[in-house]
This record gives structure tokens, sequence and C-alpha cells, in this order.
């Protein structure tokens, strides 16, 4: 078991160097490059300040998550919180550039007059307001802090009996002491530090969230639905191109026949896309599924580590398959880490001497 977890830390370093790494090249080619700026490239950037959020924080957290360590209730809560709104904001973001694709497509003459960058960047805005209300939901009360709380403080109850005089402990004390309610207990057999210590406890993710919450919130309306409702766009996009009912090539002018055979293998580009996003990311709601209704099944302690492992490897894997699936893009992003490289090098000018 410790060779298992020393090796997830180095494939969980490892990964998080690279995500941060590709991902903020995919911002900077974007940014760079006017041409790059069309409104799905624009969408594909805000995906990648979310894997940046992955890379940054969503994976210490789960490295942090996964080694158990003795935490305050509060603090593990927040950091089994963040990679949950990075999820859902991924989630939401696949969602608008499903919707986006299909307008372009379907409504071709309309579409300049239903989306222009600032509508999309409100879908953006309400995409990621969402994202942090469902994400953070556990903060608002939604956890296990009762049953976190249980066997911590049955250690630290006196069992000694004392004076029967009784008073409210903690009722001034900052936010900082992490009192959720007022304890009433003896004066003289509860302190502070065993009242703070009641919320300190092994940190993991099934220990602070609650897994109806993980499954029904989480899994099934925040994730699953949008899933399912971008790959019904993307059946229907194509289904409308098999049967013909979009314009052929032999009905449209020459000029317009390579544009729209751009847009073809864009929207089979965010396809396979939202087929890698779901290939990544189900294995580790399927465990949660897995816990919530079989509770008394035993998982291999392997399983929890490649899940996690498995849905941030998708935060590499996307931005390197739309690179690689839109070859200007790519070479776009090849050109900005070429600027980069060049600007470390030293000069090979000759300069006279004064």
């Amino acid at each position: 078991m410790e060779y298992l977890m020393t090796g997830y830390i180095v494939l969980e370093s490892v990964l998080a160097v690279l995500v941060i790494s590709i991902n903020l090249l995919v911002c900077t080619t974007v940014y760079l490059h006017k041409e790059m700026r069309s409104l799905t490239s624009c969408l594909i950037a805000c995906l990648a300040v979310a894997d940046l959020g992955v890379g940054a924080l969503g994976i210490p957290f789960s490295v942090m998550l996964s080694l158990r360590r003795t935490l305050c209730f509060y603090t593990c809560l927040f950091m089994a919180c963040f990679p949950l709104v990075t999820a859902q904001f991924s989630v939401l973001v696949i969602l608008v550039i499903a919707v986006n694709t299909h307008l372009k497509t379907r409504l071709r003459s309309r579409y300049q007059v239903l989306v222009n960058k600032r509508r999309l960047l409100a879908a953006v805005f309400l995409c990621w307001l969402a994202s942090v209300l469902a994400g953070f939901t556990p903060l608002m009360g939604w956890n296990r802090l009762r049953s976190f709380g249980e066997d911590q403080g049955n250690r630290s109850a006196l069992t000694s009996s004392g004076p029967s005089e009784r008073s409210i402990i903690g009722q001034h004390l900052p936010y900082g002491g992490f009192l959720s309610k007022v304890y009433v207990r003896y004066r003289r057999n509860q302190t502070y530090a065993q009242i703070h210590a009641s919320h300190l406890g092994p940190c993991s993710l099934e220990a602070v969230v609650s897994p109806e919450y993980l499954v029904y919130f989480h899994f099934l309306a925040g994730t699953l639905l949008p899933l399912v409702a971008s790959l019904a766009l993307y059946t229907d996009l194509f289904f409308c191109q098999v049967r013909g009912q979009l314009p052929s090539p032999r009905e449209t002018h020459a000029p317009c026949r390579p544009a729209k055979r751009r847009e073809n293998r864009t929207a089979r580009t965010l396809l396979l896309m939202l087929a890698l996003f779901s290939l990544c990311s189900l294995p580790r709601h399927l465990t949660s599924t897995m816990r919530l209704f079989r509770p008394t099944c035993s998982l291999p302690s392997w399983l929890p580590p490649l899940t996690a492992l498995l849905s941030h490897l998708n935060s590499l894997a996307c931005p390197l398959l739309y690179a690689a699936r839109r070859r200007e893009f790519g070479a776009a992003m090849l050109s900005v880490l070429g600027r980069g490289f060049s600007r470390g090098r030293p000069s090979n000018k000759v300069y006279p001497r004064v």
C-alpha cells in the first residue's frame, strides 16, 4: 500500500505540471493569436482555465485527501469541494460548446444574430456561478459533520463525574474555532481543546461529503444529465448531415465548401472530446455509486487512486486532442512554444565593439 501511494503521488505530481503547462499554453495561444479567437476557441480557453484550477489546486487537494491526514472538518471539506467545482464547470462548458456547435451548423443564417461573444461570456459566467453553488453545496450543510465528529467527540469526552453546573462553551469564540453550533456542556468537564478536537479526523472525500450528494446531485443531475444532453445535440447534428437536412456542398457555393468541411471536422473533434471526458470521469462516479448502494462491498485499494488519476488525466488529454485535430490551432500552439524557447536562448548576433 505504501508503494502504491508513493507511485500515485509521483504520477499526480507529474500530471499536475503537465496540466498546468499545456492549459497555460492553450490560453496564451488564444490570447496572442487573433485568428484563433473564434467563439469555439474562446470556449476551449474557458475550459483550459478550469483545467488550470485542476492542476494548481485540484490535484494537490486530491493527493491530500488520499493520504487521509488528520485535519479540521471544514478544511477537509473545502479541499473535497474544490475539485467538484472545477469538474462541474467543465461539464457545463462542454454543454455550452455543444449548444454553440449545434446552432452554428443548424441555424447557419441566423447564427450571427443569435450568438455573439457577449452572450457567450454571459453563459460562461452563469456556468461558473452554477458550478460554485453546486460544488460548494456541502459547505452549506449537505455534509457528514455529525458522523465525522461522533467518534472523535466520544474519544475526547470525559467519563469522570463532575459538578452539575452547566454553561455555554464557545459562545464568544471566533469562527476560526470551526464551531458549527453552540455546545452546552459541564463547565469543568469540557475545554476548548476538546471542542476543537471533535472537529478533527481522518480527511477523505467519503468522510466529509455525503454519498447521496455525490451520486444523486453531482453525478446524476450535475454530470450525467449535461453529458447526455450534449450527446443528444451532436447525435441530432450528425443524423441531419446523413439525412441531408443540412445544405450539402453541392448546394452551396464553392468558397463555402471548405468552411463547411471545417465546421464538420470541428464538430467531430468536439464529439471526441466529449467521449474522452466521459470515459475519464465516469469511473470515479461509478465508484461513488457502488459505495452508496453496496456499502458492505470492499473495493480494491488501488481503485480509488486509479479513478482519481484518470479523472485528472482528462484535463491533459482534451486540450491535446483539440490541438491535434485542429491543425491550425496546433500550429499556433507550437509557434507560441517556439517563441518562448527562442526568448530563453542567447542571441547569436555579433555586435561591434565600441
